[in-house]
């Protein structure tokens, strides 16, 4: 009902446009012929009409203003007309048998910047009376700004709001309208630009140019001959696949020219599924959305309703009620580009180790196995696949065509769906695996030992040490080991040495329990713990299969040189060469034919060996620096002296204190950065020529 409608002659323009909006959208409500007409428009979504505030001007709004004798009334009627609601001539209503559409600012305001009309009387009107009608000449605001945002950039723009009506209805909610087939405004633009829209789908090919000098791609959507989208779906028996079908056909007609940007081919053709079958039905001529306003508008403000036209319907007659609500579609999401596969969430299992299970619709995909595949050329996995209807495991290659035909033929029998579906999803299910054996392999890769990160005051201290004028004294007098000050030196620049590309190599020789391995675990108790690989020993073949980059400038630690025999050889070729690299023999994954593989461990590297063997390897010797033990007596005494004084108090805290120095020295050697140090006296130096070693 209308009847409760009042008009505040105090408000401001929107409000008073918002108060005429409400009551013309209380008209339609209760007009069968307006109803009728959006029906036979193909407009039978109940929820059109509270989504976009459609109204219906039925020349009763002058029937609810005050009368033209008070005063309020004559106040009223001036604002209508200042507002085009009114004309000023006549006072009549300026939309009279107009289905009525509020269009609003381009802003997000909600602000009414104008409004549309659509005459619905087309074969009952004056000859001359333009079926189009606006509050002003000016085209201005935007219909449906909400859709312009959560699409990714991509908008459908459409000639009429019937058009766009017509996709709005069937699940493409991302549409808006020119009112005109050529009139792309400047609110328009301002809502691209706002909206960061990047591809617009239109049937207006005149608009493309304005669109492309915009910085906009514009794809054609085209309808057979002689039809527009809202003709073309009241002929279609699925409107919503016929809409689907025409978008994905769309036709690319180029990219918007953005600065400083490369610009890209058109996109790949994509496969389009077959056009519904066309329901053919009779059109009425007025209802051609093509009609343009070619005829010359009335010049007088005479009533354009023809002699017997009733404003209202009799008070008698029993209106249909409105339009009813439509089942939800859902939101349409068919793009003339490509999809991007679909990402699907990959669940650990709590109960078992390298599990991974992906749900795909209501198929599961349950995989083990996938962190033992750490080579690019294998993905090698036990995948099962089930539904509520079965299941269906097996074992095999994914990278392997035959493999995995047998399981999609196989599983689509066990599964109860077809072949294509389980095709389908191997294939995101191996893009998927393909993603996370990316990441495992990256972190096998990466250093397992990247050391602490340093505070400031850390870094403070350990800077201080290094500049310390006494440091070689300071390094010597730090380690908790008696006597050997040559030796400490000496073992503790070898290990720094490390950093160099020429690394120096060190064995400790004495005979047993002489303390060589007390000496060799003083020096490496004072480089960071990331830069130690420690053996007791070491196989023949153990080096080559460490892995490229494993050893790079850290130090190879070996308790004792005979459990390192049958590796002396790659000892000596990783100490010379600073790389070791090796041709074995290897099955192919694909063809399971034997290879040629190759196994590289990259260098610079510092050995260090400590040994009891009064005669060591020659060649190895030549590459080593050979450091001995004290054994003396006086030596021995001190040793046990300094076990006895670690069991007391002043020991014990001491050794905390220790601690503290070592995490000192790591933290200084964590600094430490290779320069190149030219010798002035190198010319000097001398080496006895009778011997090559």
């Amino acid at each position: 009902m209308t009847d409760d409608i009042e008009l505040d002659p105090q408000a401001d323009d929107q409000k008073l446009l918002a108060q005429v909006v409400e009551y013309y959208q209380r008209s339609l409500k209760s007009s069968p012929e307006a109803l009728d007409y959006l029906r036979g428009r193909g407009i039978t979504h109940g929820q059109a009409i509270e989504q976009f505030r459609l109204g219906y001007a039925n020349r009763s709004l002058g029937l609810k203003l005050p009368g033209k004798h008070l005063k309020s009334g004559r106040h009223l009627r001036a604002r209508l007309e200042a507002l085009n609601v009114f004309r000023a001539k006549t006072g009549h209503e300026h939309f009279n048998g107009c289905v009525v559409f509020p269009v609003f600012a381009p802003d997000g305001t909600r602000q009414i910047v104008d409004l549309y009309g659509r005459k619905i009387l087309g074969r009952r009107l004056r000859k001359g009376t333009p079926l189009h009608m606006h509050m002003g000449e000016q085209r201005r605001g935007v219909w449906n700004l909400e859709a312009f945002a959560g699409r990714g950039g991509e908008i459908i723009l459409c000639p009429s709001v019937f058009d766009a009506l017509t996709f709005w209805c069937h699940g493409f909610r991302h549409v808006t309208c020119l009112f005109s087939k050529d009139a792309v405004t400047d609110d328009h633009l301002a809502a691209f630009r706002e909206f960061n829209i990047k591809r617009v789908l239109t049937t207006c090919e005149a608009v493309t140019p304005k669109l492309l000098e915009a910085g906009i791609d514009c794809f054609l959507l085209k309808f057979p001959t002689g039809l527009d989208a809202n003709s073309y779906g009241l002929q279609m028996s699925d409107v919503a696949a016929a809409l689907s079908a025409v978008i994905r056909k769309a036709e690319w007609i180029g990219n918007g020219k953005r600065a400083a940007a490369s610009v890209p081919g058109p996109p790949p053709a994509v496969p389009v599924e077959p056009e519904p079958a066309v329901k053919t039905i009779s059109l009425p001529d007025e209802d051609d959305e093509s009609d343009e306003d070619d005829a010359d508008p009335i010049e007088d403000d005479e009533d354009e309703l023809l002699d017997g036209d009733l404003a209202e319907p009799p008070a008698s007659q029993e209106p249909e009620p409105p339009l009813a609500p439509q089942a939800n579609l859902g939101e349409q999401t068919a793009s003339p580009l490509p999809p991007a596969p679909q990402d699907i969430e990959a669940e650990s299992s709590n109960d078992v180790r390298d599990e991974l299970v992906l749900n795909i619709g209501h198929r599961r995909y349950r995989i083990r196995g996938l962190s033992k595949n750490l080579s690019y050329d294998i993905m090698r996995v036990n995948l099962l696949a089930s539904t509520d209807r079965g299941l269906f495991v097996d074992t095999f290659d994914l990278y392997s065509a035959r493999p995995r035909k047998t399981f999609v033929v196989q599983a689509a029998v066990e599964l109860g769906v077809e072949e294509k579906v389980v095709k389908k999803d191997l294939g995101r299910v191996l893009l998927k695996l393909e993603e996370l054996q990316d990441e495992q392999i990256k972190i096998a890769l990466e250093p397992k030992d990247i050391g602490p990160t340093m505070t400031t005051e850390e870094k403070d201290d350990a800077l201080r040490l290094l500049r310390d004028p006494q440091l070689l004294n300071r390094i010597v007098n730090d380690f908790s080991l008696v006597g050997e000050a040559t030796n400490k030196l000496v073992g503790y620049l070898a290990a720094v040495s490390r950093k160099l590309d020429q690394p120096l190599a060190v064995i400790i020789q004495s005979s047993s329990a002489a303390g060589k391995t007390s000496l060799m675990d003083g020096i490496l108790s004072f480089v960071p713990p990331e830069d130690v690989v420690k053996f007791s020993a070491m196989t023949g073949q153990s080096l080559y299969y460490m892995g490229d980059g494993s050893l790079r400038h850290k130090i190879l630690a070996i308790v004792e040189e005979e459990g390192a025999e049958r590796a002396s050889y790659a000892l000596k070729l990783l100490q010379s060469e600073g790389e070791l690299q090796i041709a074995s023999t290897g099955k192919d994954v694909s063809s399971g034919r034997l290879i040629t593989q190759t196994y590289r461990v990259e260098g610079p590297v510092m050995i260090f060996l400590t040994t009891t063997a009064i005669k060591v390897d020659e060649e190895l010797l030549n590459r080593c620096l050979v450091l001995t033990v004290d054994e003396e007596r006086e030596q021995t005494k001190a040793i046990h002296r300094l076990q006895r004084q670690r069991q007391t108090l002043q020991g014990l805290l001491a050794a905390q204190e220790h601690q503290r120095t070592l995490t000192l020295h790591r933290n200084a050697q964590r600094l430490l950065r290779p320069v190149l140090v030219a010798n002035p006296y190198a010319e000097e130096l001398t080496f006895l020529d009778t011997k090559t070693r």
